[in-house]
């Protein structure tokens, strides 16, 4: 009977003295979530402070918080929903049944609206800019307007940019042959003004790359007489030459805070196991050079899969957090996430990354995920490796951070299985242990984060985060390396 006593002063004191036990926290209460699916999910404010999404295949959901989800749209089957662009009066625009005809051009395939997006003008009314597609090179972007809110009606403005077959094989103007290792596929848009309110849309997939052409804020269609219009045959100036790599999905925000624009793109195959992932290039410039860290100019290598791999800040892949007992099957598996729209909240100074996500043993079902976003030390993005949550908490001691750490190395390949968490400990002495070794630090600041592993040095945040598995609130860590690898961190 002593010794079990013994034995429970000994364990209580343990607990009374461990680095937390001093320390709590004034956590949100519990998130509550509520999904939809939105692939290739682009987000627009709708002026009244709730936020839209617009996919592929015309799907589209609204949210006030980025937690809860309210499906407005399911995806596209032929049948016409409220973002359907309706048809112009004016007779010198395509109806939309001859835009299709247009762009199918006798094709077998089966026509889709692939990913759009929506920009809310600064005089209130909604550009769509749409994309239909036949194939990956028949495909042509289009803009269509509504001046009576974010759902429509949209009228359309007609079509402006066609690649391949849906232009006749020829560049917009005329004089040279559209081919795969060049030209864009034209689909994938996005609108947005520059930190000077410049208008610009950023669009591209696959072949050739991704291009940026300036457009009109009034009528929404690109600026005849922009000079950069005109680069490469008409489809604008190139930011990322593909050569036909697996480069889709671009999406350019500015950052007050690090004065960069920051140029995001998906790489892989979209399917749950064909390794889709977020990836970003930066520039002082909205037109470029984009660079990644590795190469000053996103322009100057014309790679081919898989050397694209090479190029490119990968900030997510396919991951998955182990459960604390080290099972891997007690934990969610997330697949293939890409396909990004970013928001830069400036009244509540964050920035929210929107995506897509599938999930292990789930086939090709997704979800709209929102993770939250930060600025490093050094200029470069990461993201928190947990859903947004509304949470506040940003600063710790060091104290609070000491203990066994669940890390994630997201390396720069694009991986169609998962990689798995390996759990490390964080010591006092700043030292780290475990199957990586090295140090950790906390800045002044109390979030700022410095991990160094077999003498890799990540930049980052650290921050607390709702884990959905655990069903808890845990420290978290986010952070990236000088040779572009992410690493994640859950407690």
């Amino acid at each position: 009977m002593l010794k079990i006593i013994l034995i429970g002063m000994v364990l209580f004191m343990l607990t009374a003295c461990s680095p937390e036990a001093d320390f709590s926290f004034d956590d949100a209460s519990q998130p509550v979530f509520i999904n939809v699916s939105v692939h290739d999910p682009s987000v627009f404010p709708a002026g009244d402070g709730s936020y839209y999404v617009i996919g592929s295949h015309l799907a589209v959901a609204r949210t006030e918080d980025f937690m809860k989800w309210t499906q407005v749209t399911a995806d596209w089957r032929g049948r016409p929903n409220v973002f359907y662009p309706v048809d112009n009066p004016d007779p010198s625009v395509q109806t939309m049944e001859e835009q299709i005809a247009d762009v199918m051009r006798g094709a077998e395939n089966a026509l889709g609206f692939f990913a759009g997006d929506i920009h809310r003008m600064p005089d209130g009314r909604f550009f769509q800019y749409y994309c239909l597609t036949a194939s990956w090179k028949c495909s042509a972007i289009g803009v269509a307007i509504s001046d009576s809110g974010p759902e429509g009606p949209y009228v359309t403005s007609g079509l402006f940019v066609r690649s391949a077959m849906a232009g006749d094989d020829k560049t917009p103007d005329g004089n040279d042959s559209w081919t795969e290792r060049r030209y864009p596929n034209c689909i994938d848009p996005q609108a947005f003004f520059d930190r000077d309110g410049v208008f610009w849309m950023v669009y591209g997939s696959w072949s050739g790359g991704i291009f940026i052409m300036e457009m009109d804020t009034e009528s929404g269609m690109p600026v005849e007489d922009a000079d950069i219009n005109k680069e490469n045959g008409g489809y604008g100036k190139v930011l990322i030459t593909g050569a036909h790599a697996s480069i889709e999905g671009p999406y350019i925000i500015y950052s007050p805070e690090s004065e960069y624009y920051y140029l995001f793109v998906s790489y892989g195959g979209l399917a749950s196991n064909g390794g889709y992932n977020i990836r970003v290039f930066r520039s002082r410039s909205v037109t470029g050079p984009y660079e990644d860290g590795k190469i000053a100019d996103a322009t100057e290598r014309r790679v081919t899969n898989p050397g694209a791999q090479s190029y490119g800040v990968k900030l997510m892949g396919s991951y998955q957090f182990r459960s604390e007992d080290g099972e891997q099957e007690r934990s969610t598996g997330y697949l293939s996430p890409g396909h990004n729209s970013v928001l830069h909240d400036i009244d509540n100074d964050r920035y929210l990354i929107i995506f897509h996500q599938r999930f292990a043993g789930r086939g090709e079902i997704h979800e709209v995920r929102v993770h939250e976003m930060f600025i490093n030390i050094n200029g470069w993005p990461v993201i928190s490796p947990f859903r947004f949550d509304g949470g506040t908490v940003r600063t710790f001691a060091p104290e609070q951070l000491t203990g066994s750490w669940r890390l994630i190395n997201h390396q720069r390949n694009n991986n169609p299985v998962a990689y798995l968490s390996k759990t490390m400990q964080f010591l006092a002495d700043g030292t780290v242990t475990g199957e990586w070794e090295g140090t950790w630090e906390l800045g002044d600041d109390g979030k700022t984060a410095r991990i160094m592993l077999d003498s890799v040095v990540f930049d980052g945040v650290f921050l607390r985060c709702w884990d959905q598995d655990s069903g808890m609130w845990v420290q978290a860590l986010t952070a990236l390396s000088a040779d572009g690898k992410a690493l994640w961190g859950a407690k």
